[in-house]
């Protein structure tokens, strides 16, 4: 984490304007749901055409524009994006305030999610939306949905660890056995989630006792990317990643992964954590109507089945085609029970900086 983005970690999420950490959402050139580049305002974002639903997306840029060109063909409703990480997009939110010109949010995590919802911006979620999405998928509090997920994972080296050695939690990593010996990536939004979710099931005092030997015993790398070729090449035995980043090198040219594979933590475990992604509508939206059917198409079969032909993340409906075949069955993983609008981003950045990991 660079200086700047952590002075601006330690001044808060209310204080917070800009980027706070990197999270997997792409900054690319900004598009209408036609495709066709905005044109750049003065600040050097692209101008709003304020006739459109404005998405705010942390998420996968081709995945939301595969969701907003079906809304669209479906509507007629033109979309535009503006795109960022995940914590970025969600104290800029925050800093604009009813201001705002988004009318949706998309995250790839759930504390991005939090952080809007904490400060009060999103309104409820229509309930014939929510009743799409199995409830453990979704906040308790009704103010967003989850849309998709993704699976915390240990990767391995084969040539490294049997899988009679594999760590049989997460919390395993903490032993001094595993000095120098696995990695992650503690200043990226996605593993910052999975320790929200430490947080949460184990508290604080085990979650900052759990962090200092991870200060101590793991190496450090930037992205889960540059973690998964670590393993590969053998310079640790493992790292704590998503699923989707090994999926995805295994559809392509598996040159970072072919000396790997997946543990899927089992029993409930902390390592076990199902990161969900969420849409929410803004309080301040002046088309509400449309982004809440934005939303509800998101979390639709028809908005599900794009998840699972755009990206290696799960779908949240089990009717959904296509995804069985190539990841392992969201079914037959045994994730932790978390409400996601649980999950504190703050309280993480600020154990993590206290430990010295950001």
């Amino acid at each position: 984490m660079s200086n700047p983005t952590r002075r601006l970690a330690l001044a808060g999420a209310a204080a917070a304007a800009m980027i706070l950490v990197a999270g997997c959402g792409s900054t690319g050139p900004q598009t209408s749901a036609t495709g066709a580049p905005s044109s750049p305002a003065a600040a050097g974002e692209p101008e709003l055409d304020r006739s459109a639903l404005v998405i705010y997306n942390a998420q996968h840029e081709n995945l939301t524009q595969a969701w907003a060109d079906g809304f669209t063909k479906q509507t007629g409703v033109k979309v535009q994006m503006r795109n960022g990480s995940d914590l970025e997009m969600a104290n800029q939110l925050v800093a604009e305030g009813t201001d705002s010109p988004a009318d949706v949010f998309i995250t790839e995590n759930s504390p991005g999610m939090n952080v809007v919802e904490n400060a009060g911006l999103f309104t409820d979620i229509d309930s014939s939306t929510r009743s799409q999405i199995p409830a453990q998928y979704s906040p308790s509090t009704g103010k967003w949905v989850g849309v998709a997920a993704r699976s915390t994972v240990f990767v391995y080296n084969t040539g490294k660890l049997t899988k009679a050695e594999l760590p049989a939690s997460l919390m395993e990593l903490a032993d001094a056995s595993w000095n120098n010996r696995w990695g992650a990536s503690p200043s990226g939004a996605d593993f910052q989630a999975i320790v929200s979710a430490l947080l949460e099931l184990e508290g604080v005092d085990t979650t900052r006792s759990w962090l200092q030997a991870m200060e101590s015993n793991a190496k450090i790398y930037k992205g889960n990317s540059t973690v998964l070729k670590a393993v590969n090449a053998g310079e640790i035995d493992g790292g704590v990643i998503y699923h989707y980043y090994w999926y995805g090198d295994q559809a392509k040219t598996k040159e970072n992964s072919n000396n790997t594979q997946l543990h899927f933590f089992p029993d409930n475990d902390p390592g076990a954590f199902i990161s969900v992604s969420g849409a929410g509508v803004l309080k301040s939206s002046t088309k509400k109507q449309q982004a809440q059917a934005f939303v509800k198409y998101t979390a639709s079969q028809a908005g599900q089945q794009i998840v699972a032909d755009t990206v290696l993340e799960y779908p949240l409906l089990a009717t959904t085609s296509g995804t069985d075949r190539v990841l392992a069955p969201l079914s037959t993983l045994s994730p932790p029970a978390i409400d996601p609008a649980s999950l504190n981003s703050t309280a993480v950045v600020d154990l993590m900086t206290e430990v010295g990991l950001l």
